[in-house]
């Protein structure tokens, strides 16, 4: 496929590269070999890691071969790009079995088949590197002064910067050395927050094997239209695994986008063509509420499948459309006892996280924005007990946005 860096600038993968002309020219003229990387350190990948992932799925589909790579070595001591706390430490085999669980989140975007694209692991020439053989061989291209110079360790050392966080930008490096050696990758990409580590690598290859055809190219760090960091809510990151987001929450955050971000996030986090995008370009305000479900639709259904996606919309439509199936709005179990004697209606929308406080519900209800089975609550002091039960169970609504089902046991 022509264009290929071009079509990356339409659907918003581009922030900065090495040499942009180069790139274009690498991408136009034959199959190259590319590699992100992930840090195993959750059990689940989450909505930031969506816009790399994407743009490697594009770039396969532009017949280039991806390198997943995650760092089971490198998750060891921790990256400290963009933060200013030095990460939590994890066992080695709490990070094993993280690599695992992370492997089918990321097979569910690409193939990765050791023909058509490769799942490797930075374990296995990190962990049982020889540190003198690397000072002598890797440590000796890197200058203390030029990495002093990225923005990222100039945030870290007003907060420290312990020597374990300074070695990473020399394992990252190390990392693509390694993939341009072993597999002839040529091409690092991944978000703005590690240009400083890409550059290195790129540096570092330049160096030790005399190649000017390795780049690097870095993704936009995404916020909402309001400023807000992408993939995060009141209740924390926005995960892929089912376990801690399920797909009914998932498609909930599409859905809740706000309107200057539908097309935007249309083009980034789908696989819908530019053609069709465009069409939704001019869309304002009410027009906008089918391309929301059209984007919450197809993101669910590329992370967790089709068939989750559709017990997701209609979740969706039977909490906020008057459908009938209720099975998949989130839910709160409640013994029969408990709700025979009574729960105060602020202890409850707290309970089930549809507030933060008890002062946010008294706030809510009086703006008229708390309802029980579709009625507004007025009084505050009012006791949620067994008169309120229907077929459904009991339907909380916190806002436009929240809702909770209670179910009796």
């Amino acid at each position: 496929m022509k264009d290929c860096l071009n079509i990356l600038k339409q659907r918003g993968f581009f922030q900065q590269c090495t040499d942009e002309a180069n790139l274009a020219k690498l991408l136009d003229e034959k199959e190259i070999i590319f590699y992100a990387g992930f840090d195993p350190t959750n059990v689940s990948l989450h909505l930031g890691h969506l816009v790399p992932i994407m743009a490697m799925a594009f770039l396969q589909r532009m017949g280039h071969k991806p390198i997943a790579l995650v760092g089971g070595g490198t998750a060891m001591i921790g990256d400290p790009s963009g933060k200013t706390e030095a990460r939590k430490m994890l066992t080695v085999e709490d990070i094993d079995s993280n690599v695992l669980k992370i492997k089918e989140q990321l097979e569910k975007f690409l193939i990765l088949d050791d023909k058509k694209g490769f799942l490797l692991n930075n374990a296995d020439w990190l962990r049982n590197i020889n540190y003198l053989n690397f000072l002598r061989d890797i440590g000796k291209h890197f200058s203390v002064n030029r990495m002093l110079s990225f923005e990222t360790y100039k945030e870290k050392m007003k907060h420290g910067l312990s020597f374990l966080e300074f070695n990473y930008i020399l394992l990252q490096s190390y990392d693509f050395l390694e993939l341009f050696k072993r597999n002839n990758c040529i091409l690092q990409v991944g978000g703005d927050d590690q240009w400083a580590n890409m550059v290195s690598g790129v540096e570092l290859i330049r160096r030790v094997a005399q190649s000017t055809e390795v780049e690097c190219l870095t993704f936009p760090l995404i916020l909402t239209s309001d400023g807000k960091k992408m993939g995060k809510t009141e209740k924390g990151a926005v995960f892929l695994s089912t376990d801690l987001t399920s797909p009914y929450d998932f498609y909930q955050y599409w859905i809740n986008v706000t309107d200057d971000d539908t097309v935007r996030f249309l083009k980034l986090y789908t696989f819908l063509p530019l053609e069709e995008i465009k069409k939704y370009e001019t869309l304002k305000g009410e027009e906008l509420k089918s391309v929301k479900e059209l984007l919450a639709f197809e993101v669910t259904k590329t992370v967790h499948g089709e068939e989750e996606a559709i017990k997701a919309r209609d979740g969706a439509k039977a909490a906020f459309g008057g459908g009938d199936n209720i099975d998949f709005i989130p839910k709160t179990a409640i013994s029969k006892d408990r709700l025979e004697a009574g729960i105060p209606v602020l202890d409850l929308f707290v309970e089930c996280g549809l507030s933060e406080s008890k002062g946010e519900v008294r706030r809510l209800i009086q703006q008229g924005g708390c309802k029980i089975n579709e009625e507004k609550v007025d009084n505050e002091k009012i006791i949620i007990n067994l008169s309120f039960l229907t077929d459904k169970g009991i339907i909380l609504k916190s806002g436009k946005k929240k809702i909770h089902r209670i179910e009796i046991i």
